[in-house]
């Protein structure tokens, strides 16, 4: 399901990489909404659900074949707060405190869908390379992005977070 084939560097990147960004960005005990657009092989989405239980995870993934994996690793690893959405993004109904985006094609067709599913006042977490941070500032100019931080053990992949500063509140 991956490009990596070495074990170790299985468990640092795609897992490591994946707990970074919970702990970052929820902690273990926060208790929200989480959608993994894209999902593929799982990541970031499978690790948030293991890192955090109290977390409602969705697995947003199109492609039949990886849905089927996603289903069978949640059911492997009796994740009770995980769910697989088979479908296109653009398809998921409603929003979510915090939406997830790692190592997508498309990146400028994904991000644009991703940032709408995040509520007023939600978060949103990029794992992206360096020269996607500006497509990421461009394309959400409603979100105050933070400060991008490296990830430990990447080689050049970092964390952009963003919240949604869309009120919603009627005028």
């Amino acid at each position: 399901m991956t490009s990596v084939r070495d074990p170790r560097e299985m468990v640092s990147r795609h897992f490591g990489e994946s707990f970074f960004l919970a702990e970052t960005l929820i902690g273990s005990r926060w208790q929200g909404t989480v959608a993994d657009v894209g999902s593929g092989a799982g990541f970031p989405g499978v690790p948030v659900a293991m890192y955090c239980p109290t977390a409602d995870v969705t697995l947003i993934e199109s492609q039949g074949k990886k849905a089927a994996f996603l289903n069978e690793v949640i059911y492997a690893l009796k994740l009770k707060n995980a769910r697989v959405f088979r479908d296109r993004a653009e398809q998921f109904s409603g929003q979510v405190d915090l939406v997830t985006v790692r190592a997508v094609e498309k990146f400028d067709d994904v991000l644009s869908v991703a940032l709408d599913l995040v509520r007023p006042g939600g978060r949103i977490g990029l794992m992206i390379g360096q020269t996607q941070l500006e497509t990421a500032r461009r394309l959400g100019l409603h979100f105050e992005w933070e400060q991008p931080l490296k990830v430990p053990g990447g080689e050049s992949r970092i964390l952009l977070p963003g919240t949604n500063l869309v009120n919603d509140e009627p005028k």
